[in-house]
């Protein structure tokens, strides 16, 4: 269950009316590793496994192909509340070895990291030169809208969707949270071990650090996004090799880093 439908007030021109909108969920999930509580997600409903196995991908816990036992502890109002992975201790990665407990919100991906330090990643740039010319990434974008329903219901999600280097799309996903929608697209692209085919993301709202290190760390080198990008996610872009694409709409659309990668229409 996405979405659920509320009674409101409606006023235009001072003149009132009772009207009956659908909203897009936004509801916790606990996630617990053998059975201890490591973080709560703020997310839509829908695609937990995704979610969890993206979310543990991104902060460096549990990067296997192999599947793990996934199981819903709790629900509340028949919405799961939390769940429990099963993860042997051997595979499990630095992230939680370090014990850094982590809150993460619908709108903020880095809320409850306790140290700057805790920003830092790390890796080997991303060397995969892509060429594509612009018409091309527009037309990435149709299924991306066609997809969306529960926006068409109630305006307030978001949507990630990644390609091949065909243009082919691997998996595209929808909640009330960019990087939880970024986190589902990657978890179930794991579960179907395709995660090495991921050459383009394409992102319904604006883009920050935290998408842009999700897209590093699973080695996704292009970023195309509908709306704007932050000076941290350019930043980091550039320092990753990774070629991000802001206000991608209207035939327009604004390249911050590596321009190279581009090639447009003359």
């Amino acid at each position: 269950m996405q979405t659920n439908t509320y009674e409101g007030l409606h006023i235009i021109n001072k003149s009132q009316s009772i009207t009956r909108d659908q909203l897009v969920i936004e509801a916790p999930l606990q996630i617990n590793i053998n059975e201890k509580p490591y973080t709560v997600v703020m997310r839509t409903p829908d695609n937990d496994q995704d979610l969890v196995l993206g979310l543990l991908y991104a902060e460096d816990i549990y990067k296997k192909t192999t599947p793990i036992p996934f199981e819903i502890v709790e629900e509340k109002y028949e919405i799961p509340s939390i769940v429990n992975v099963t993860i042997n201790k051997e595979n499990l990665g630095k992230g939680y070895l370090n014990k850094r407990t982590l809150l993460s919100v619908s709108s903020c991906g880095i809320c409850g990291k306790q140290q700057l330090e805790d920003l830092e990643v790390k890796g080997d740039k991303i060397a995969k030169e892509v060429l594509v010319d612009s018409d091309q990434l527009l037309e990435m974008f149709k299924p991306l809208q066609e997809y969306q329903t529960t926006f068409k219901k109630t305006g307030g999600s978001h949507a990630a969707g990644v390609f091949d280097n065909e243009f082919n799309l691997l998996s595209i996903k929808e909640d009330i949270g960019r990087h939880n929608a970024v986190d589902k697209c990657v978890g179930s692209l794991l579960q179907q071990n395709n995660l090495k085919k991921a050459t383009y993301l394409l992102v319904s709202g604006r883009v920050s650090y935290e998408i842009v290190s999700k897209a590093f760390l699973a080695k996704i080198p292009v970023i195309v996004a509908v709306s704007a990008c932050s000076s941290m996610a350019v930043d980091f872009a550039k320092e990753f090799g990774i070629c991000l694409i802001g206000f991608t709409r209207e035939e327009k659309m604004t390249v911050y880093s590596n321009p190279t990668f581009l090639q447009t229409k003359n």
